[in-house]
């Protein structure tokens, strides 16, 4: 890809330059490259110099290299403006992380998590700041997992997170024995939720709860009853005889 140079001659002699961005590509029929225009920038005598600047340093960025303009002055307000696209104005005061804690929220209410955990509360009485004490704490483990103390004292300033704004310290401690107290509740909310959302025929379902290890000289030999439990590397033990027991343990073993 790169940048082309066209003229064209006006009946009063006059010369006109247009600037187009373009690459080759070979001609279906002959074979032979012939240029592509991908954009149109119009006039060279018409072109804003500054965007064709801010376009270069874009450009660059995404290479890491950096690009110099001879006829910027060195430290004025201009050059800072074609550094970053800003308008000389404008200061930066703080940036907010946005992509994650929105998918997250959106999945929340989408996947039947808010909702679900809602109800429950409303039919316990229980404060309903504590269903966003639990969405802050998702969203954080998605981003960067802290304690609880850590998403509400350092992460939740650095996120647009504006439905959890206000939450209170002791909220997000409470907010886990609440879940505790309602769980069933809420798995089998979001269970047949999710099932009816993406219309899926499910008879059943693993729940990955925790770890165990443990260490054996020799594997466990397999029986007429079954293969043996505990072998080299990671060993999958699953037991749910029913939509309503989601039970996985997951245990890997080492020699």
């Amino acid at each position: 890809m790169y940048l082309r140079t066209t003229k064209r001659k006006n009946k009063d002699g006059s010369v006109v330059e247009y600037l187009q961005l373009a690459h080759n590509v070979r001609h279906p029929q002959t074979g032979s490259p012939v240029a592509e225009i991908v954009h149109n920038f119009g006039r060279a005598d018409e072109l804003n110099r500054d965007d064709l600047v801010r376009l270069c340093r874009s450009i660059a960025r995404v290479c890491g290299l950096e690009v110099l303009d001879p006829l910027a002055a060195p430290g004025g307000s201009s050059a800072r403006q074609e550094a970053t696209g800003l308008p000389e104005d404008l200061k930066l005061i703080r940036t907010l992380d946005l992509g994650v804690p929105f998918v997250t929220e959106i999945l929340w209410e989408r996947l039947g998590i808010g909702p679900a955990l809602r109800k429950v509360m409303t039919e316990s009485r229980c404060d309903l700041e504590y269903e966003k004490a639990l969405l802050a704490i998702t969203a954080n483990r998605l981003c960067e997992p802290e304690s609880k103390l850590g998403v509400w004292d350092r992460w939740l300033s650095k996120v647009f997170l504006p439905s959890c704004a206000g939450l209170k310290l002791n909220q997000m401690y409470e907010a886990m024995d609440v879940l505790y107290r309602h769980i069933a509740k809420v798995e089998d909310s979001v269970f047949f939720h999710t099932a009816n959302l993406f219309n899926l025929v499910v008879d059943l379902i693993f729940y990955d709860t925790t770890t165990a290890g443990f260490s054996i000289d020799e594997p466990d030999e397999d029986t007429e009853e079954g293969p043996g439990l505990r072998k080299y590397g990671h060993c999958l033990l699953y037991t749910s005889p029913s939509p309503r027991d989601r039970t996985r343990s997951r245990m890997p073993s080492s020699a």
